[in-house]
């Protein structure tokens, strides 16, 4: 079983920065894949970045190269910097890893205004 607690969220203006953290509990986390994904109202989930156990980075082309996903194994805790932040950015964004089973933390909105 593990636990993801998102931070980070807030209000900020276009072009500013963010920085999202997920906080990891339960079990070790260190041979685990992670990712966050964002969702704006009514619209579905979507992939924002991947990192894997060996520090590969994944990431959607809309958010290249503004954010950059990274982790710390020995805080269990995996980053998400967000720069030059744009309106189209806003959205819930959730922490998650996978192995037997997937888990999702409960999300921490990003605002962008203009």
């Amino acid at each position: 079983q593990v636990q993801l607690v998102e931070a980070g969220g807030g209000l900020v203006q276009f072009g500013g920065s963010l920085r999202l953290s997920c906080a990891a509990s339960g079990s070790s986390i260190s041979g685990n894949a992670f990712g966050w994904y964002l969702q704006a109202p009514g619209k579905q989930r979507d992939m924002v970045a991947h990192i894997n156990s060996r520090e590969s980075t994944t990431y959607a082309d809309s958010v290249k190269p503004r954010f950059t996903i990274s982790r710390d194994n020995t805080k269990s805790t995996v980053y998400l910097q967000m720069n030059s932040l744009k309106p189209e950015d806003t959205a819930v964004y959730y922490c998650t890893t996978w192995a037997k089973y997937t888990y999702w933390g409960q999300g921490t909105q990003v605002t962008v205004s203009t």
